[in-house]
């Protein structure tokens, strides 16, 4: 027995050391390559470093956290961004933020409101694998058109743990039921994102720009967007569904061993923490009156439900996962330093261009896979930040509706490869359940066929609602 731990362990070793040697090659391989006369030597080194960083956070040669702190460190180390540049993206916001949402999570179950939804759920849905997914990815695409995407995931995820833990399912044991209903949820709640402009910032700033452009003689407004918009989205969400029924179907047919127990009547623990959740809704939503970040009202979320007794602070901290936390800041870090040195511009400045006069199909799935692949490396927000300055001038140039190209950006970040790539994926990853090359293997796939599905409805329904001529 002790033979063959020593031989596990050595050839573990063996493997950490062989795909550590490929990423620092490749890393390498990227600097020594001559660098463009339009890509600053910061960016340079960036590219290097990123493919060198994305290479072990899907090889997974090293724990995933370990990567996501090499990060920051590579970032000053080759001089790319300062110390406190490097670092301070690791506690920005929008990474303070997606701390506390997944603290819901642990709240949520903690105090029984996750059983209690999921029973409700169950008990409409049925127990039957494909009517329950299928159920699952409309309501959760639909609902993070209204409710952060994160939200919804972190409700959903820490909804169905506890059910895959009853029957025995637990992670790392490569049972593959728990792990497609962990990869439909985020990929259901991503997809559903850019369906109202209440779903994220990505909307509103695709409309901003895109006025901005056209120096305000092109308004989009809350309504129009939702025409224009959500019949696409509801598309996204069945197609999501199909594509992990495809490719990740389960063999169970129906989740066994599970008894519909009436939960009976709401605790106090229960109605204190809905009430708190509720009153934070409200807050989020009017943020446009109150002026506070969408932290703020997280912030005092997490002081209602401890503050009262309903849930300790150290048990939050106790099961939080903290490591998939990490790697989503080293996300972020790493999408701020793509923006500051140049290295986004110089991928959209090279690659672009190369769509100019191929046929409309395949310049809007370009952009939208352009799109696609800047919003796995940094937030969606970002993404539409960087892709819409040059499109819109592209778009302008090739004759190109401007309407078409800006609306086509908050879809199409909504999509991604990566597991840093947004918060749903990071919290759905947290449990456990499923690798990062586990993920990737769905999400290409499920990013191609969205991109699809995406570029098709805008040819064929925006001209018949009248949105592009």
């Amino acid at each position: 027995m002790a033979e063959v731990e020593s031989i596990k362990k050595d050839a573990t070793l063996k493997s950490i050391i062989i795909k550590s040697a490929i990423a620092l090659a490749l890393g390498i391989l990227v600097m020594m390559l001559p660098r463009p006369d339009n890509l600053t030597p910061e960016g340079h080194r960036l590219l290097a470093l990123l493919v060198t960083i994305v290479f072990l956070w899907v090889s997974e040669a090293v724990p995933i956290g370990v990567t996501a702190l090499l990060a920051g460190a590579g970032l000053i180390l080759l001089q790319v961004q300062t110390a406190q540049s490097a670092w301070a993206p690791y506690a920005s916001p929008a990474v303070m933020f997606v701390l506390m949402i997944i603290m819901f999570g642990v709240v949520l179950n903690e105090v029984g409101l996750a059983s209690r939804l999921m029973y409700y759920l169950l008990k409409f849905a049925g127990t039957k694998v494909k009517r329950l997914s299928f159920f699952l990815a409309i309501g959760c695409t639909i609902t993070s058109s209204v409710f952060h995407d994160a939200t919804i995931t972190v409700i959903m995820v820490f909804a169905f743990v506890p059910v895959f833990m009853s029957m025995g399912l637990k992670p790392g044991m490569g049972h593959k039921l728990p792990v497609f209903f962990l990869l439909l949820i985020p990929m259901a709640s991503s997809a559903g994102g850019f369906g109202t402009l209440l779903g994220g910032g990505r909307n509103p700033l695709a409309i901003e720009i895109l006025q901005t452009f056209s120096e305000g003689q092109i308004r989009i407004g809350f309504l129009e967007y939702i025409i224009i918009m959500f019949p696409i989205m509801l598309m996204t969400a069945i197609a999501t569904w199909t594509v992990l029924w495809i490719f990740f179907r389960p063999t169970e047919k129906e989740l066994v061993g599970i008894e519909l127990t009436d939960p009976g009547p709401m605790t106090t623990k229960e109605w204190g923490v809905l009430v708190v959740f509720v009153i934070t809704f409200i807050l989020w939503f009017s943020g446009d009156l109150t002026g506070w970040h969408y932290s703020v009202p997280a912030a005092f979320a997490i002081l209602g439900f401890c503050a009262p007794g309903w849930i300790s602070f150290r048990t939050i901290c106790d099961k939080f996962p903290w490591e998939s936390w990490i790697v989503f800041g080293a996300g972020v870090s790493l999408g701020v330093a793509m923006l500051e040195s140049g290295a986004g511009r110089y991928l959209a400045e090279t690659m672009l261009p190369l769509l100019d006069g191929k046929p409309m199909f395949i310049v809007y799935y370009g952009f939208g896979l352009f799109g696609s692949v800047l919003s796995s490396m940094m937030s969606n927000s970002a993404a539409v930040a960087l892709m819409l300055p040059i499109t819109l001038p592209m778009a302008e140039l090739m004759q190109m509706s401007p309407q078409s190209v800006a609306m086509l950006a908050p879809m199409t970040t909504s999509f991604i490869m990566l597991v840093i790539g947004c918060p749903p994926t990071i919290i759905a990853y947290s449990t456990g359940y499923f690798s990062q090359s586990q993920f990737v293997k769905i999400a290409i796939p499920w990013c191609l066929c969205l991109l699809l599905v995406c570029t098709l409805s805008m040819l064929v329904y925006w001209p018949l609602i009248g949105f592009v001529k």
